[in-house]
């Protein structure tokens, strides 16, 4: 399949998947995430170690696309966050080891992309957040999930609560990431631990992987699946509505509640 918005590289089972919508700052709409689910469930026998990253030097992914959200009502909510989840939810499940080399912004629904991957490094340009409620939404592609697995209950519920954005010293601080690097250093760090990773047993790397993802939680579908429904019914409202207007129109929201 040819792609409109994905750049594939790949090279002695080390492939690199970027994200390109720069206009946009890489923004996810419904194309780019049936992309990303035919190459990740396509990805050639070969890879032994995946990287994504984003395309251009301002963002890994900037969040879901609002103008092609704004319309939804409740039924296409759902199944829009239901084609980024199961997108997101076969990166997670990838027999192979998933690195997110973050370069920049990484919100909403990059921040859930970055989520969905095994490890994460950082450009320390890099800024991390789920500022869905600012739009009357709640976090789609499983963030509600993942961000409070990995940096507990507290932290995830402060930063989808008030929707801040953090700095990469601070995704660090909490176990957002797990390292931070200078702009230039970012790629080159991720295929260092790519080449590291890749020359470990790929069987024995496949066995830990789902061993961990099992053992941690055996709820992740139904977690996740709640998520979709109420991302969806959030459409239903006049909030999301409203929250999406102000932002494509520039402006603070009036919510009310309804």
């Amino acid at each position: 399949m040819e792609y409109s918005f994905l750049k594939i590289e790949s090279k002695d089972g080390i492939c690199i998947m970027k994200v390109s919508a720069p206009k946009s700052l890489n923004a996810l709409n419904s194309t780019i995430l049936k992309e990303i689910d035919d190459f990740v469930s396509n990805l050639d026998k070969s890879v032994r170690v995946l990287i994504i990253t984003g395309d251009g030097e301002k963002a890994f992914v900037a969040g879901a696309d609002i103008a092609e959200m704004a319309n939804l009502n409740e039924q296409q909510g759902y199944e829009f966050s239901k084609l980024g989840a199961l997108a997101f939810r076969r990166i997670e499940t990838l027999e192979i080891p998933v690195i997110a080399a973050v370069n920049g912004f990484c919100l909403g629904g990059g921040c859930e992309l970055a989520m969905a991957c095994d490890i994460r490094i950082a450009s320390n340009k890099a800024k991390f957040g789920q500022p869905e409620v600012g739009l009357g939404i709640t976090p789609g592609f499983s963030g509600t999930y993942r961000l409070a697995k990995l940096v507990g209950q507290g932290y995830a519920k402060e930063m989808i609560f008030t929707g801040k954005v953090i700095k990469a010293d601070e995704a660090l601080r909490i176990g957002l990431v797990n390292a931070v690097y200078e702009p230039e250093e970012l790629m080159d760090k991720a295929m260092e631990m790519a080449q590291t990773i890749k020359e470990k047993a790929p069987l024995a790397l496949q066995y830990a992987k789902e061993c961990i993802n099992e053992s941690y939680d055996l709820y992740a579908d139904g977690a996740i699946e709640m998520e979709n429904k109420d991302f969806g019914r959030c459409f239903a409202t006049e909030d999301q509505k409203e929250g999406m207007a102000a932002f494509l129109e520039k402006r603070k929201p009036n919510f009310v509640g309804k």
